[in-house]
C-alpha cells in the first residue's frame, strides 16, 4: 500500500496519476482550511494548487542532487518573498507541500491517508475549540500625558467594570510627549463598553482609547 508507484520510473500514466492524486489532495487542503480558518479566494485557491505544484517539482529533480538544491532555493525564495501569515496560514502551506512531496515521490496512497488523518484532526480541533482561552480577556490601550501618573488612577474603573487586569506594556509616544498604557482585562459580563470608555477618557484627558476582543496571542 504505501510503496511508491514511480519505483522503476516515472511514465506518462504515473506522471497524470500523481498530478490527479495531488489536485484531489489539495483540494481537500483548501476546504478544510476555508472550513476552519478565515482566508482570501486567492489563499484558497493556492492551497488547492500548490500539492500539485511541488509534486510537478519532485518528479522532475527525481535523482537528480542539483536539480533538487535547486528546487529547495527555489522554494526558500518564495517563502521569503511572501507576506507574512498567521500560524494557521503557514501550517496548511506546510500541509500541502508535506502532501506534494509525498505524491511527488509516488507514496500517493501514503499521502492520500495521511491528508485524510491530518484533515480529521484539524476539524476535530476546530469543533470542540481546542486552544481558545474559556476566558474573554481583552486588549486595552490607553494614551495618557506623559506628566499623569498612571499608577493606581485607572483603578477605580478597573475594579467597576472588570474582573481582572494587568499592564502588559508602557511605551512613550509621540516624540515622548505621551504614554501608549497596553492592559489585558477581563472585563464582567454585560458591561456597557461605551460607558466603560468614557469613565477612562475622562481620566486620560479624552485621548485614544482603544478595546479589542478577543485578545489574540501574538502570531508565528
Amino acid at each position: 500500500m504505501f510503496n511508491s508507484i514511480i519505483s522503476g520510473g516515472l511514465t506518462p500514466a504515473n506522471f497524470f496519476i500523481c498530478l490527479g492524486v495531488a489536485l484531489v489532495l489539495g483540494l481537500v487542503v483548501a476546504i478544510t482550511h476555508k472550513k476552519t480558518a478565515r482566508s482570501s479566494s486567492n489563499f484558497i485557491t493556492t492551497l488547492a494548487i500548490l500539492p500539485m505544484l511541488v509534486s510537478m517539482a519532485i518528479m522532475l529533480v527525481n535523482g537528480n542532487l542539483g536539480a533538487g538544491v535547486a528546487t529547495v532555493g527555489v522554494f526558500s525564495l518564495v517563502r521569503f518573498r511572501s507576506i507574512a501569515g498567521n500560524s494557521r496560514s503557514i501550517l496548511s502551506v506546510f500541509f500541502a507541500m508535506a502532501i506534494g512531496l509525498a505524491v511527488g515521490t509516488g507514496y500517493v496512497a501514503f499521502a492520500s491517508l495521511f491528508t485524510i488523518i491530518v484533515s480529521a484532526i484539524i476539524v476535530f480541533l476546530k469543533y470542540i475549540n481546542f486552544g481558545e482561552s474559556a476566558s474573554e480577556d481583552k486588549k486595552l490601550t490607553i494614551l495618557v500625558p506623559e506628566d499623569l501618573d498612571y499608577t493606581e488612577i485607572f483603578d477605580d474603573v478597573f475594579s467597576k467594570y472588570t474582573k481582572s487586569h494587568l499592564l502588559e506594556k508602557s511605551k512613550t509616544t509621540n516624540m515622548g510627549s505621551m504614554f501608549e498604557l497596553t492592559y489585558r482585562i477581563n472585563a464582567k459580563k454585560n458591561i456597557n463598553e461605551k460607558e466603560f470608555i468614557d469613565k477612562i477618557r475622562v481620566k486620560n484627558g479624552n485621548l485614544k482609547v482603544s478595546l479589542s476582543h478577543p485578545l489574540i496571542e501574538e502570531e508565528l
